[in-house]
Parts: C-alpha cells; structure tokens; sequence
C-alpha cells in the first residue's frame, strides 16, 4: 500500500488521478488533498476518500472546509497556506506526489517533495519552466524520482531505452541513437479560423477545446500554442537536451501523444486516446503497467493522422517560448510569468486574445538576458516580471 498525496485535487489532473487510485484500492491510499479555493469540491472528495490530511492556499476556505468536515463526522485534519502545502508534499509517510498545481503556484511545494526524495509525478510544467536547472539539480542531490505526467513527456519517456529512462537527468540522448524528440500539438480550437477574426475571440471560445478537457488558463495556453512552448521548456530538463534536439509537429487527432525519432531511421510513438488517465496510470505503478479506467484505441475506427508545422503568425507564443528556452532560466521564468497575468487579463476580458502574444514579446525581450541561479533569484524574478506584465496589462485596459 503506497500513500499519495495530491497537490491540486479539484483540478482535471487531480480527479484524473482520483479516479485512477480509485480502480486500484488494495494498491494506493490518499494521504492527503490539497486545493487552492475550491471548497465544496474539496469536501466532496475528502468525505468519499477520507485522505488524513486536507490544506487549502486560501485561509477561509480552509476554515469553512475544517467546520462542514467537523458537522460530517469527518477526521480530516484541515490545514491551510503554502506552507501546509509544503508540509504534506515533504510529510514522511507520502511515498507518491502527485504535482498538479498549475501555474507558479506549484513551484514550492513540489520542490518540498523533491527535498525529501520523493517521487514526484509531475504534472506542473511551470516548476520546470520557472526553475529547470535548480530543480533537476535538487532531484539529483535528493535521489528524488521524477516521472512525467503531461501526455506529451510521459509519451516521450515511454519511447526512450530502459537505461535511458532510469537516467534521464544524467545521460545524453545522443548516446543512445536519440536525435530527435518530437512533441506533438493538436493545434487547440483555432487551427483553422481565419487569422483576420483573431482579435474577436472570446474566452468561451478559446476555452473550448476540441480533444482534451482542462482548466481554462491551460486551455487558453493550448489555443495560443504557450502550453506547448512551455512543453518544449520543460522537456529541455527533464531528457537532458537542447532547445535543437526538440520539435514541434502539430497532429490534430491527439491520437500519438508524442515521438522519438532515432539515428538509424526508427520513430517510435506513443498512442492513446486524449485522456490523462493513461500517463497517470503509468506513472503511478511504473516501471510496472496497471489497468486504467481509459478505453482502448479502436483501430477499425480510427481517423486519419495528419500533420503540420506551427504556423508563427498563427501561434507567435509558441516561437516566444522556444526562443526564451534558448535565452536561458531568467527568460523562461519571465515569459512564465507575464503569461500568466496575460491569460489571467484575457479570460476577465479586460485585453483581446492577440494581446497575450503581445505582452509576452514586450516581457521576453525586456528579460531576455536576465540571469537567475538561486530560489531567492528566480522568486525575485517572477515578482519583478508581474509587476512589469502589469504595467503593460494597463495600457491596454
């Protein structure tokens, strides 16, 4: 029996992970919940798992979760702030954690886990985004075990060699016939939609996405191709690689999930149908395969694979976040976080959805040569670029 503790359970990764443990009851028992505000979704989860522990970012939430806990007969302890999150994420009877805070916000209590040698199923890329060289250093130095939860990175590490996925912080790729990493893209709900009616597009819109169901800041960074671009940051640190050994192919279907394209020829792809349940289940039990509750991919039913490359005036973010990747640390962290308080601008509907792109070019090339190499640096960063995404955000409100 592993204890796992979720970081972000009201959130899509988190109910995907729920409702993987929940086929598996004899393997896995919840040690803890966590939750930013989200109260009654937080209850509801803890009074059908009973997790010994439940922490909300937000104070009051956490208050009015501990008394409707109290009048059910509930023995969760409720706890509350960044710190608790930090303290259950590092709490010495969690074997699992799963990181699926989105956004900045995730940062310190994966890196928590990481201290504490734990394995991390991460499903936050703004970790790594924000802080991918301190964070593969803290999971070398801690023996931290680091599996990929996004389905693009999990694809990827399914393709790699046996020794190679042992080792990925520590190997080159090149070493084992690797020279290519192939992330796929569906290219989110505006693929098509003439360029000329982008200024017209409204959160509702951008929040629809045709393959996958998410969160709407992640689905907002999926129809700007941001989420991708921060996909292409992140698989920089985790298989050990240059901004050259990785490309993006958009591939409408979300059928293959990503490839790795080897020297003598071969590409191996990963496949299944759009649904996280399948990386989180193979991250859970790996290096071992359990069963999920995904259905299997019929090929007799199956659609036609097509692919192209991203467009640069249709997805300018994507382009943005390659050449921060190339930059180094303090732009990746910059471009995170003007991007945040850009799509956060956007779904108030206070800026267009063009904007976005705009504020992020004005942030990268104002932080382009910024350099970080502490926790304190990076923090001071991200404080810094808000405060100037902010500035940027008035103008045009």
């Amino acid at each position: 029996m592993r204890n796992v503790v979720i970081l972000g359970s009201t959130g899509s990764i988190g109910i995907s992970t729920l409702s993987v443990l929940a086929a598996h009851p004899e393997d896995y028992q919840v040690l803890a919940l966590t939750a930013a505000s989200q109260t009654d979704k937080l209850l509801e989860q803890c009074l059908a798992v009973k997790p010994r522990y439940a922490a909300m970012l937000d104070n009051n939430a956490a208050s009015a979760l501990a008394t409707e806990l109290k009048l059910a007969g509930s023995h969760t302890e409720v706890l509350s702030g960044i710190d608790a999150l930090c303290q259950l994420a590092a709490h010495p009877d969690a074997d699992i954690v799963m990181a699926a805070i989105v956004g900045s916000a995730g940062l310190l209590p994966t890196l928590a886990a990481v201290e504490q040698g734990k394995t991390v199923l991460l499903a936050n890329k703004e970790a790594l985004v924000m802080s991918g060289e301190l964070f593969i250093s803290k999971v070398k130095h801690h023996g931290a075990t680091l599996l990929p939860i996004d389905s693009e990175h999990n694809a990827i590490f399914q393709c790699l060699p046996a020794p190679l996925q042992q080792h990925t912080h520590d190997q080159q790729i090149a070493d084992f016939g690797i020279n290519k990493l192939l992330l796929t893209g569906s290219g989110g709900p505006f693929l098509t939609t003439p360029l000329a009616e982008f200024d017209s597009i409204t959160p509702a819109q951008a929040v629809a996405h045709p393959n996958w169901s998410m969160g709407h800041k992640i689905s907002v960074d999926s129809a700007t191709m941001m989420n991708k671009g921060l996909e292409f940051i992140e698989a920089r640190w985790l298989f050990n690689c240059q901004a050259a050994d990785i490309d993006v192919v958009i591939h409408p279907q979300s059928i293959i999930h990503s490839m790795v394209q080897y020297t003598d020829g071969s590409v191996l792809a990963q496949l299944g149908q759009p649904d996280m349940r399948t990386p989180i289940a193979h991250a859970l039990a790996f290096p071992k395969r359990i069963a999920s509750p995904v259905t299997p991919l019929s090929f007799k039913q199956m659609r036609d694979f097509t692919f192209t490359e991203p467009d640069k005036a249709r997805y300018p973010n994507l382009y943005l976040a390659i050449t921060a990747c190339s930059c180094g640390q303090g732009a990746t962290t910059a471009l995170n976080a003007t991007n945040e308080l850009a799509v956060a601008a956007f779904l108030a509907q206070k800026i267009r959805f063009t904007d976005i792109a705009r504020v992020n070019a004005q942030g990268l090339e104002h932080f382009a040569d910024f350099r970080v190499s502490t926790l304190d640096d990076i923090l001071a960063l991200d404080n810094e670029a808000r405060h100037y995404a902010q500035a940027l955000l008035r103008k045009l409100t």
